[in-house]
């Protein structure tokens, strides 16, 4: 990948979202819950006033609206300030 965030931002990728069936009805892509977890895969240097603390491969929680989405040859992203992650997942 040939994306290098920049300052105290970090690129994460969503965990897909699950599928829910019930009693056989398929609900569409426009009605699921949108993924709140995600894998980082590049993080910035981080600023002079907030070090970076989080480093790619860091499986994170974050806000329901945080973040930038983008779309790369057909993937989706998301580029978010590290300060708009909220944990991190120790498996």
């Amino acid at each position: 990948m040939n994306i290098k965030p920049l300052a105290d931002r970090v690129l994460i990728q969503p965990t897909p979202a699950e599928e829910v069936t019930m009693a056989g009805i398929i609900i569409p892509d426009s009605a699921k819950e949108k993924p709140l977890k995600g894998e980082v895969l590049a993080v910035g240097n981080g600023t002079k006033d907030e070090e970076m603390v989080l480093k790619a491969g860091d499986k994170v929680l974050y806000g329901k609206y945080a973040g930038t989405e983008i779309e790369l040859a057909g993937e989706k992203y998301l580029i978010m300030r590290q300060s708009d992650v909220l944990a991190v997942i120790n498996d």
